[in-house]
């Protein structure tokens, strides 16, 4: 790991009906199995809201960086990120959507910058040809 710039350790015991916690301690949450699985629910936490936290500010730190980079002046920038869990065969897979608005561009100029954006996150690099991830730029500000 001779170009990493940054690296974390997290540890979960018990799953998803555990606990997981970062080497520091700042992340320390209860899991939780949600209603839609047949769990508790409640106000807990899961693996795939995790990921999508985590994908959606990657993501949006992509696009200032790419924006910043090509010096294009945004006003704004908004991510939400959907990650499914979904039966396969064998087992599951993710299928991720991400929103995203973008302000103070053209739609076109936006429409680019989301798709260079999605070529240097490291999410989507992570993701590509394993899981289907669909970009939507969206008309409405924030």
């Amino acid at each position: 790991m001779a170009n990493t710039i940054y690296q974390t350790k997290s540890t979960v015991t018990g799953g998803r009906n555990g606990k997981v916690q970062s080497e520091d301690g700042v992340l320390n949450l209860e899991l939780r199995i949600p209603k839609e699985m047949g769990g508790p629910g409640g106000s807990y936490t899961n693996p795939e809201q995790l990921f999508s936290a985590g994908y959606a500010a990657c993501f949006d730190s992509a696009l200032n960086f790419v924006a910043l980079q090509q010096k294009i002046k945004l006003t704004g920038t908004r991510v939400s990120a959907t990650v499914g869990l979904e039966k396969a065969d064998p087992g599951f897979k993710l299928a991720v959507a991400l929103d995203v608005a973008i302000q103070g561009i053209p739609r076109e100029q936006a429409q680019q910058l989301l798709e260079t954006a999605h070529q240097v996150c490291p999410y989507s690099n992570a993701l590509r040809n394993n899981v289907d991830v669909k970009l939507t730029l969206l008309e409405e500000e924030y």
